[in-house]
């Protein structure tokens, strides 16, 4: 009697279809993600304008506590009392000032935060903007 050995065949590789399986889930994480990556960032550098806002707000405040009046040069408010510089990430940073009022304003310098709108604070730290609910969140 002769006894036959029958080799086990051991998978190697993969099939096509599984290869497939695979490149559909990882489309389907890729089609979720992206957007809310995206998202993400979009108001990351919308928090940035709202810290230089804040930031002017701040110094703005320490030059009055200093000198009794709010200055009207955002260049010494820069170098002296810690202000905002002129570009935060996707915003220009800009002041109109008189000795007793101000209002800082974050306007969106690139096409990708346009959608946004400005933001604006004021002395009395009342926040104004074109599309508020966007800079709620």
């Amino acid at each position: 009697m002769m006894f036959r050995i029958q080799r086990i065949r051991s998978k190697k590789g993969i099939t096509l279809i599984e290869l497939l399986v695979v490149i559909v889930i990882v489309g389907i994480l890729a089609a979720v993600a992206i957007p809310a990556y995206s998202n993400y960032t979009i108001r990351g550098r919308r928090a940035d304008a709202k810290v230089a806002l804040e930031q002017l707000r701040a110094s703005q405040e320490m030059r009055r506590a200093e000198r009794g009046r709010y200055t009207t040069d955002l260049v010494a408010l820069r170098t002296t009392w810690g202000g905002p510089t002129a570009t935060v990430g996707d915003y220009a940073i800009t002041m109109v000032a008189t000795t007793a009022t101000y209002t800082g304003t974050a306007t969106p310098s690139t096409s990708r935060q346009s959608s946004d709108g400005w933001l604006a604070v004021n002395q009395d730290g009342t926040k104004t903007s074109q599309f508020p609910d966007k800079w709620l969140k």
